[in-house]
């Protein structure tokens, strides 16, 4: 039977009627026509649609399914409901132009951006929350503030006036008619004799109140029951269309309204209840979940009128004492009750002794609070808790020296009566040292570009005051293993500040307190009493890193030289490793700086050339082709990040490197360029520079890589004034030159160096073109005076880089003509070549030919032995005499042009005529293989044969020569 009949299957109306005492009336009889709708139409129920109400209806949906997701702020599935959304409004964007901009969907943007900015502004939220949460955070923010750029002028008008009591797209949903609704009943047939509409069944909404509506609910579908039983008759295809009449809409109004008075309602009774809380006297608001921290009871330290004494603090201090490390145990009121109890004990006056020992249990309790090692202390905490905590500390025991502090001593043996030498258990260094960690964390966990990181490094100035007092009393108090972690300490908190002072000539008016005097002697204090390799090799770095900041070249470089650091570092800390790649190109930068090209260029070369120079140095984490790295290990690696006041310039860092590639690269290609096998000095610039090639088109140089391609074209052209352009200009001197301290003396130095390398470059290339130079001509062509010229001159003949002399009366370099041209270094290369080739190929003939080919009669009586000795010689002449000739001949400085191409024709002849004697030779060894059996009896004879036979081929050796 159809499920349209539901005179005959609801139960609701069945079960209903029946509890109201009213009889169930069933159609009797129904006729054909009456049922001519219900054989094509048994399944399906067809509801008749515009294409507004469907595409809105769809918007609607996902609006629905957005608010949910906004909830829980579930940021990632958020960001997937608003591309579904624009694109839905993309579908029915012919539907919006012809009705207009529906008026749900702008408040939906903007009820959007505005949760987006209220959970970008909750920095506390934003530190906790996943990786893809925050990824799709990010992202919907930037696409939302696109998107309502289209429709500014909607948004504006909406927040001027927003809608009055917006309801939300569930509300309207549940407001909605039944007839509206897949899910619900069909529409029951209209009556013609009453114009009443049938009543739409109420949907529930899980409000508490909704019970006191369910007796008006249920005389509704009673009476909708009976309109039912009496229309029976009319089911025609009217039955089927969607009913929609002003009653509907105005009966939707009304519910919208009742639902409305419903929530003030409630929510005055809670307001009411809360206030009635409120003034009833112990009770305390508690939020659902876990127990709170109210439900814990704080227990009392003392009764009011326990008497105060030193035995009853110290016991109520060791019951706090004991709930440490226990589960349950609220960290923050035990940091409280210690607090309290140390007011406690001031007030009593109880003595020093006793504050001290409170104050190591605060500082215990402190570090206890936050049981996991990645992350930070917080900022309330450090400033209200564990620096003043510190700073008391440090101060009570300055001022009484009776007051010995140590780990040795045991809690037994503790003293804390008044009168005495008093004892008490504990080390200031470990909760100093334990604090600047903490501070070095909280560093790395703010944003670098924040004000947050400029207001926490402030506090490093405290952290210092700290050390340096801690110093004081340790040079008194401890012992020299104290005295060494104290002094690196220090010495990590001053190695890597610029010091303006060191480079001033006056005399400082304290010398001892510069900060070079500081970094002396306490580096040489741990060279002299440390008994850890560790302490030793972090000061030396540190030392080496402090000069080299300083331009003290020297004292850095031997110092490293000396320490052999470079052979043992791999067996270090990674701390320690990235110390030492931190100094290393620290190193590097001052070279450069002094104008040791060389020098710097081999220090930052490590570095640079892994194109790792960012992890290499601590300073962020470069993603991994091969391999992902796993959770635990990015959380280790990210604790090793320096704070960003500690950063080396990366793009300095690189810049450096590559004019320092250029300057000593350009030349030595210039030197070897015809050589077959170039040996390469940086493969990292030779990458750069072959990058650029491979483009097809190249514009201005825009980057700081494309201004140094540039430079080192134009260099190995030399044209020295064009690379010093390209490396000295508005845009290089805000990018990097300008970061140097002097950085005027930084560029006349580079300006120096191009001239030079550029002279150099010119003569390796156009040498071969000139007879003689001018040296003052060259003085005048690259700018610089000929004392210079005539000292880089004289080095590049010192090095044999350059065939020359040079005449000191008229201060002229006189050519050589003893280097080829560039056609004869091809045509010598090509004739190696081939005769590599020819030999080859020979060597293979022999093989593939094998002892059977040529078995021929010995026609020629040569003996086996003969005919070995034939072919040695043959090809020592050609080989061996022919090659040495030859290296002689270029190897001869002094020789002319005419003389080298005439051994060069001898060389020709001579091989031509070694050819045809290796022929003769092939047609001979079928008979010679018959020969080898023969009698040992004519060995001799053969060797007066050899010797004749070299006396021949000697004399035709020379005729052909001469």
């Amino acid at each position: 039977m159809s499920r349209f009949f539901h005179a005959g299957s609801d139960s609701e109306s069945e079960s209903e009627s029946s509890d109201d005492g009213v009889v169930d009336v069933r159609p009797a009889g129904l006729t054909r026509a009456q049922l001519q709708f219900s054989d094509d139409e048994e399944e399906t129920k067809r509801v008749v649609r515009s294409e507004k109400d469907k595409r809105f209806d769809e918007l609607k949906g996902i609006i629905k399914v957005l608010k949910n997701h906004k909830k829980i702020k579930d940021m990632a599935n958020v960001l997937t409901d608003f591309e579904s959304l624009t694109r839905a409004f993309d579908k029915a964007r012919k539907v919006v132009d012809r009705e207009g901009l529906p008026r749900f969907y702008i408040r939906t943007l903007a009820d959007l951006e505005d949760f987006v900015n209220e959970c970008w502004e909750d920095k506390e939220w934003r530190k906790n929350i996943s990786k893809g949460n925050s990824k799709g955070l990010s992202t919907v923010r930037q696409k939302i503030k696109k998107y309502n750029r289209d429709f500014e002028d909607q948004l504006k008008a909406y927040r001027e006036t927003p809608d009055a009591g917006d309801e939300d797209v569930d509300d309207e949903e549940e407001a909605k008619p039944a007839e509206e609704s897949d899910d619900e009943v069909p529409v029951k047939p209209v009556v013609k004799k009453e114009e009443k509409a049938p009543k739409a069944p109420k949907v529930l909404t899980g409000d508490d109140d909704d019970d006191s509506d369910w007796g008006s609910e249920s005389s509704e579908e009673s009476s909708s029951s009976e309109d039912e039983a009496r229309g029976v008759s009319h089911w025609t295809a009217e039955y089927f269309l969607k009913s929609t009449t002003e009653q509907e809409a105005q009966r939707r109004e009304e519910r919208k309204l009742e639902k409305r008075l419903r929530k003030e309602e409630k929510e005055g009774k809670r307001k009411g209840e809360e206030e009635d809380d409120d003034d009833e006297e112990g009770w305390q608001k508690v939020n659902s979940g876990a127990p709170s921290q109210a439900i814990t009871e704080k227990p009392k330290l003392f009764a009011k009128d326990q008497e105060i004494t030193l035995d009853a603090v110290v016991k109520k201090l060791n019951e706090i004492i004991i709930m440490r490390g226990k589960k349950g145990t609220d960290r923050s009121m035990m940091i409280e009750l210690l607090q309290e109890l140390k007011t406690i004990a001031e007030g009593a006056d109880l003595g020093k002794p006793l504050s001290v020992k409170i104050c190591f249990n605060i500082m215990a309790a402190i570090y206890d609070y936050n049981p996991n090692i990645a992350t930070c202390m917080k900022p309330e905490m450090w400033e209200k808790s564990s620096l003043p905590t510190i700073q008391e500390l440090l101060d009570t025991l300055v001022e009484n020296p009776d007051i010995q502090v140590s780990e040795s001593i045991s809690e037994d043996n503790e003293l804390l009566d008044k009168g005495g030498p008093y004892k008490i258990r504990g080390c200031i260094l470990t909760m100093v040292e334990r604090l600047d960690e903490e501070f070095t964390k909280m560093l790395q966990a703010c944003d670098a570009h924040s004000t947050e990181f400029v207001e926490r490094l402030k506090d490093e100035q405290a952290m210092c005051e700290i050390i340096v007092k801690l110093e004081s009393y340790l040079e008194k108090n401890g012992t020299n293993e104290e005295m060494c972690r104290i002094y690196l300490r220090h010495i990590e908190h001053l190695y890597y500040k610029f010091d303006p002072t060191a480079f001033e000539t006056a005399a400082p008016e304290h010398p001892d307190k510069t900060s070079q005097a500081l970094m002396d002697r306490m580096c040489k204090f741990i060279y002299a009493k440390d008994n850890t390799d560790r302490l030793r090799t972090r000061a030396m770095l540190c030392h080496i890193y402090h000069h080299a900041l300083h331009d003290r070249w020297y004292q850095a470089r031997d110092l490293m030289v000396m320490s052999n650091l470079q052979d043992n570092i791999q067996y270090s800390d990674v701390s320690t490793q990235i110390l030492y790649n931190r100094t290393l190109v620290q190193l590097g930068l001052c070279g450069f700086r002094q104008g040791h090209i060389r020098d710097a260029h081999n220090a930052l070369v490590d570095i640079q050339s892994s194109n790792r120079a960012k992890e290499l140095l601590a300073q962020g984490l470069v993603p991994q082709r091969q391999h992902e790295r796993s959770p635990e290990q990015e959380k280790i690696e990210k604790r090793r990040l320096l704070p960003y006041h500690k950063h080396i310039n990366l793009e300095l860092l690189e810049c450096v490197y590559l004019v320092s590639a250029m300057l000593i690269e350009i030349p030595f290609m210039a030197a070897h360029e015809l050589e077959l096998r170039k040996r390469l000095i940086s493969k990292n610039f030779h990458h750069v520079l072959k990058m650029s090639e491979r483009q097809t088109l190249t514009g201005p140089p825009e980057s700081m890589r494309e201004h140094v391609v540039a430079a080192s074209k134009a260099m190995k052209n030399g044209d020295w004034k064009k690379c010093c352009n390209f490396i000295i200009n508005e845009k290089m001197n805000a990018k990097v030159w300008d970061l140097f301290y002097q950085a005027d003396k930084v560029r006349d130095m580079i300006s120096a160096k191009i001239q030079e390398e550029s002279l150099r470059t010119f003569l390796f290339r156009y040498s071969a073109m000139y007879d003689s130079l001018s040296l003052d001509s060259l003085a005048t062509m690259f700018e610089i005076s000929p004392r210079l010229v005539h000292a880089t001159i004289s080095k590049m003949i010192i090095n044999e880089e350059l065939m020359a002399s040079l005449d000191e009366p008229t201060q002229i370099v006189v050519m050589h003509r003893t280097e080829p041209t560039r056609l004869q270094s091809l045509a010598l290369q090509l004739s190696e070549k081939v005769g590599s080739l020819v030999d080859n190929n020979e060597r293979i003939m022999e093989i593939k030919q094998g002892n059977f080919f040529f078995n021929k009669s010995n026609v020629s009586g040569h003996r086996p032995d003969q005919r070995d000795n034939y072919q040695n010689q043959n090809q020592q002449g050609w080989g061996g005499r022919g090659r040495q000739q030859r290296n002689q001949n270029r190897g001869d400085r002094g020789g002319g042009s005419s003389r080298w191409r005439r051994y060069r024709g001898g060389d020709r002849d001579h091989r031509g005529g070694d050819r045809d004697h290796r022929g003769g030779d092939r047609d001979h060894r079928g008979g010679d293989r018959d020969h080898r059996g023969g009698d040992r009896d004519h060995r001799g004879g053969d060797r007066d044969h050899r010797g004749g036979d070299r006396d021949n081929y000697r004399n035709r050796d020379q005729r052909e020569r001469y």
